[in-house]
């Protein structure tokens, strides 16, 4: 999985300062003189949260001038609070200025994703159970919006549709029956492949373990069709591992894991996660 400032990772933060700045930053190029002093900056967090992104914020001041400062005191996965200064970083006025949105858009989003995260981390874990996230993410972000999930104490499930087999509810719909659909990716797996099925019914919970597939996902089924169909899986199969969706909040988390499937996952944590309030003050 990728590192904070793997090379992906910086291309997405070379393509976001491309995007703040087409022909460049009009008003600071008209009005701030590369000649000024250095002058300092505070990123100052407006509420409390789990910070996730701190090295991607101090890149994007650092491919504007590799000359940069920096001064923290937190890291990643650290929690902190209203008030707390988050990252001190001594430059350019000109570069502060622009770099300040980009730095922020990053930092705001990384730190939601991975705050939400921990809170669903929070009332799962003591039972055993883990929280995956789900391929929800926003277009070319991924790689961040995932490791933010890591950071929060959850894991990733597919980082995309090359990572592994999951037969979803369209591709049953096409191949005419759950049945046909885990035979023949069964069959055609490449080696050490894991096989996991969507399913909608206790019916098809009845033949997917019948099959002997490795994750069964019950997806959006009530408590009690969660409890039925756990009971089905463990009394047919110890090995089949099981992995609830689908209308997961903060609310329902803690009843549905108290029955102890092996995995909850949760697009609201990366599609639905609220940016934290954070700002930036030079000094």
């Amino acid at each position: 999985m990728h590192t904070p400032l793997s090379f992906l990772n910086r291309k997405i933060i070379i393509d976001a300062l491309q995007e703040d700045m087409v022909e460049g930053d009009v008003t600071t190029d008209i009005l701030i003189s590369h000649n000024l002093p250095l002058r300092k900056a505070r990123i100052i967090a407006n509420s409390e949260g789990i910070l996730a992104g701190i090295e991607l914020t101090k890149e994007v001041f650092r491919l504007i001038s590799d000359k940069t400062v920096f001064k923290q005191e937190l890291k990643d996965g650290d929690t902190f609070r209203k008030k707390d200064t988050l990252l001190e970083l001594e430059t350019s006025p000109y570069v502060i200025l622009k770099g300040e949105r980009v730095a922020l858009n990053i930092l705001q989003r990384l730190c939601g994703i991975a705050t939400l995260t921990r809170k669903f981390v929070n009332l799962a874990s003591p039972y055993g159970v883990k929280i995956l996230d789900t391929r929800k993410t926003t277009p070319n972000l991924r790689a961040l919006e995932k490791y933010a999930v890591r950071i929060g104490g959850a894991f990733n499930h597919r980082y995309n549709l090359s990572s592994g087999i999951l037969i979803k509810d369209n591709h049953i719909k096409v191949l005419g029956g759950i049945k046909k659909a885990i035979e023949l990716a069964k069959k055609n797996a490449p080696p050490f492949s894991r096989v996991e099925v969507e399913v909608t019914t206790l019916e098809e919970v009845r033949e997917a373990t019948g099959l002997e597939v490795d994750v069964v996902m019950l997806d959006n089924f009530n408590l009690q069709e969660i409890k039925e169909a756990i009971n089905l899986i463990r009394s047919s199969s110890t090995k089949t591992l099981i992995e609830v969706s689908g209308g997961i909040t903060l609310e329902n988390i803690e009843e549905i894991a108290r029955l102890k499937p092996d995995f909850i996952s949760v697009g609201k944590i990366t599609h639905s996660a609220p940016g934290l309030d954070i700002s930036l003050k030079i000094l």
